[in-house]
């Protein structure tokens, strides 16, 4: 008998979960084949069935009567032969887990025992299936540390996962994850909310290891550009179905699916300055439930066509760029300092002085958007805050409209901070649990008197909800009744409540999916001009300021390192920090998929 070239093979898998208001169905008759050595990138927005596809091949979903699973995952075991991962029993399920079948979860702060050290969790892994010594687990923990290009591995070794960034988290998990050299890596959002040049750097390291231990990797996104490089073949999911699949040069330059199309469209570009970015719903109509109109004609048919008839040419932003420039500032930052001070150790009394934000400088013009950005511990959010004195600065000015607001007492700060709003990177960490969304709004609106009474309160959020592209019926819901979406429009209809003049956006877009993190882009646009706005938009990600922001300022260790017109600094960086980050961008452009696929063939014939 031929040996079977397919490592994985998934047959008519349907999950079913069972809830209050009736049975839902997250996976419906998904079919896919994973080959030795390949590499498969599911992509989809939130909900579309991805990540219950993935634990479904773990078996981490709950058991019945909460959920059915049917179907079969056949798996090519090196120590069972040909095995229904559904069907197979739990002791040697376990052997698997962890040894053959690996997975790099999301979120890596919460797959992390906080109460025991990064290296004794990926020490235990290796103990635990497989016979070695103490010693011997304890240096190929370091040597995966260090194959995963971790610094200082030791160090890393004996720190607890709060000791260390989000980044590093990630590499430790990557680390566990290819303890016992698996044959199936199954790597769900492992970029996520992570500066681009670390997920560059994780890109690269899935890459090397792909490479070098001839692993099958199933890499679960929601952003085509990233999966573009690093994928062999595309499987598209909508609604736990999938809708087009195919080699990643297939999908890319000629999508088949308006779903597809229409993922492909929403990302912000690098070589284009959109007007506004085209979104999901422009490529295929859907009904209340979401399910494809047949009736109702798209607005557009081809990603190119919606590109071409949305750009902004260079004469119209020299002309608003001029315009932007010859007004009086709103706000002005004059030698802004932020310190902090630490002890060193926990049983140490000598104190260390951190500069967050060092001695920065900058004009913000009416109705402009700033666009600030730079890697994680540069010092954005501190400098953010800062503004809002959400931390006290150390010493500077922060002069909004002529009023040097550190200079103001408490009751002057609390009038003055109804014109200057703040939209968190969390919103379901900034929303109170306990409260519905029109009492989280209609509360600062009562503190700070706006309106004469509850009714009229009531009548303007219900109008701010339908202006962030919410409902009336919305208003008695609960934060966890939403998705991470709707979540931050609720978040900006708060903002807006208060009639402000000023909003800091800090990394509120960074952890959607690139369909709704569009929608919310555009929503701000939108809101900056009805409601003439003026925007601090806080990023790690420079293809997404680029598309929103007016002017850059770039910032490394505490300072601004480079400021300019957004086409300017994409074009003409003038320090090396900067290209760096352009350089992280996922492109997923033809060019660079032919580029990547044909260093690809030749690494496989060398």
């Amino acid at each position: 008998m031929p040996e079977n070239p397919n490592l994985i093979e998934i047959n008519n898998l349907s999950v079913t979960f069972k809830g209050e208001n009736g049975n839902h169905k997250a996976v419906q008759n998904v079919n896919l084949k994973l080959k030795k050595g390949e590499t498969v990138g599911i992509v989809g927005e939130s909900g579309s069935g991805k990540t219950v596809t993935s634990l479904s091949m773990m078996r981490l979903l709950p058991d019945a009567p909460y959920c059915n699973t049917e179907g079969e995952i056949l798996f090519n075991s090196r120590q069972y032969g040909e095995v229904n991962l559904l069907k197979l029993p739990f002791d040697k399920l376990r052997q698997l887990r962890g040894n053959e079948i690996s997975m790099i979860f999301q979120e890596p702060m919460t797959s992390l025992n906080p109460v025991f050290t990064c290296g004794n969790q990926v020490f235990e892994s290796i103990i635990r299936h497989e016979e070695v010594t103490k010693q011997a687990a304890k240096e190929r923990v370091i040597q995966l540390f260090e194959k995963v290009h971790l610094s200082n591995p030791e160090r890393i070794y004996n720190a607890y996962p709060h000791e260390i960034s989000g980044g590093q988290k990630q590499r430790v998990m990557i680390a566990m994850a290819l303890a016992c050299n698996p044959l199936l890596l199954i790597a769900d959002e492992p970029t996520t909310a992570l500066d681009v040049t670390v997920q560059a750097a994780i890109l690269e390291i899935l890459r090397e290891l792909r490479e070098t231990e001839d692993m099958s990797v199933v890499f679960i996104t929601h952003d085509l550009g990233v999966v573009a490089e690093f994928a062999d073949r595309i499987i598209v999911m909508y609604q736990g179905k999938i809708v087009e699949e195919g080699a990643v040069w297939d999908i890319f330059s000629n999508p088949q699916h308006p779903y597809t199309k229409g993922l492909l469209a929403c990302r912000p570009r690098l070589d284009l300055k959109l007007r506004v970015l085209p979104v999901v719903s422009d490529f295929m109509a859907t009904d209340e439930h979401g399910h494809i109109s047949e009736i109702t004609e798209a607005k557009f048919q081809s990603v190119g066509q919606a590109l071409m008839l949305n750009f902004q040419s260079e004469a119209e932003l020299k002309k608003h760029h001029e315009r932007l420039v010859l007004q009086t500032p709103l706000l002005q930052i004059k030698n802004l300092t932020k310190e902090f001070v630490k002890t060193k150790g926990f049983f140490s009394n000598k104190k260390e002085t951190v500069r967050a934000v060092n001695d920065v400088s900058f004009d913000v013009y009416p109705g402009e958007i700033l666009g600030l950005v730079g890697e994680s511990g540069c010092g954005k959010s501190t400098l953010g805050r800062s503004l809002l004195r959400l931390v006290e600065p150390t010493s500077g000015e922060v002069i909004f409209e002529g009023k040097n607001i550190l200079e103001l007492n408490q009751k002057e700060m609390r009038a003055i901070r109804k014109d200057i709003q703040i939209i968190f990177q969390d919103p379901y960490g900034s929303l109170n649990p306990r409260m519905t969304i029109g009492e989280i709004i209609m509360e600062p609106m009562r503190i700070h008197s706006i309106m004469n009474n509850d009714k009229e309160r009531r009548a303007y959020v219900i109008e701010l909800l339908e202006t962030v592209n919410l409902n009336a019926y919305h208003f008695n819901r609960y934060p966890h009744e939403f998705s991470g979406g709707q979540r931050q429009r609720i978040c900006i209809a708060r903002a807006l409540a208060l009639q402000p003049k000023f909003i800091i956006c800090d990394e509120s877009v960074s952890a959607l999916d690139v369909s709704v993190q569009a929608q919310v882009l555009n929503l701000l646009n939108e809101l900056k001009a009805k409601f003439n706005l003026t925007y601090i938009f806080i990023s790690h990600d420079l293809a997404v300021v680029k598309f929103i922001a007016d002017r850059i300022l770039v910032m490394k260790d505490g300072q601004i390192v480079e400021t300019g017109f957004s086409e300017d600094i994409y074009e003409k960086p003038k320090r090396t920090y900067t290209r760096q980050l352009i350089q992280a961008i996922p492109r997923g452009d033809l060019d660079t998929i032919r580029r990547i696929m044909l260093k690809r063939k030749l690494q496989k014939s060398s």
